[in-house]
């Protein structure tokens, strides 16, 4: 949220609470792999790394839970949230399906403005990759991907792409953790977006709907 500042009428942004800032924390565990799906999130010990007293975790725990990304059992408190191998097919087919429609209606490229976004997107992968941010570079990677459907300029095919957001989250997270751990360090996980970006901005439909393809496979054979 923002104020209104007297002096200079600007917004100034307020600093994220301490509810936010451990919900930030754990979410980002989750997406590293840290945290796996149903695991129990024992509150005791997520206190002490966090350094915070229960209340604000609970209060975190209670805004992953409307994300999607904690579900909350009797008996058992609070679990990172398992995805069924069901759940995870459509999530991918339908992410699948939106992504080579808006290659259908935006490539080749017609507004470099949109590319750009693309490009900023995949520096922010490569910089997380560097640094080792696992759970920065899955939402980077989110963000790289809904940069491709946003070259469509199409705001409903955008918004119905935003609308998985959290679903695609986990699926990314965990096609990361096992790449990683099989396959690929996380440089290359980077530099096979870059290939895909290469082959879009080189403007042939058909070519990015095979690069797609064969991306989206290797992301169905690491679930």
């Amino acid at each position: 949220m923002s104020q209104v500042d007297d002096a200079t009428g600007l917004g100034r942004l307020e600093p994220k609470s301490l509810v936010q800032l451990a919900a930030d924390a754990v979410r980002k565990k989750i997406l590293a792999g840290d945290l796996e799906p149903g695991e129990r999130l024992i509150e005791e010990r997520l206190t002490k790394e966090l350094g915070i007293s229960r209340p604000p975790l609970r209060e975190a725990l209670r805004l992953l839970q409307q994300e999607g990304l904690v579900v909350n059992q009797p008996r058992r408190g609070s679990t990172v949230v398992e995805l069924t191998s069901e759940d995870v097919y459509e999530i991918l087919t339908l992410r699948s399906g939106l992504e080579r429609m808006a290659v259908e209606l935006g490539v080749p490229v017609q507004d470099p403005a949109r590319l750009e976004v693309c490009r900023q997107a995949l520096a922010r992968m490569r910089a997380c990759a560097q640094a080792e941010d696992r759970g920065g570079l899955v939402e980077a990677g989110y963000a790289f991907h809904a940069s491709i459907v946003a070259l469509a300029g199409h705001g409903r095919l955008s918004a119905m792409y935003n609308s998985l957001y959290q679903q695609l989250l986990l699926c990314m997270a965990r096609n990361l953790y096992v790449r990683e751990r099989f396959y690929e360090d996380l440089e290359t996980h980077v530099d096979r977006h870059q290939e895909l970006l290469d082959v879009v901005e080189r403007g042939d439909p058909k070519a990015v709907l095979e690069a797609l393809a064969a991306h989206g496979e290797r992301s169905f054979s690491s679930m």
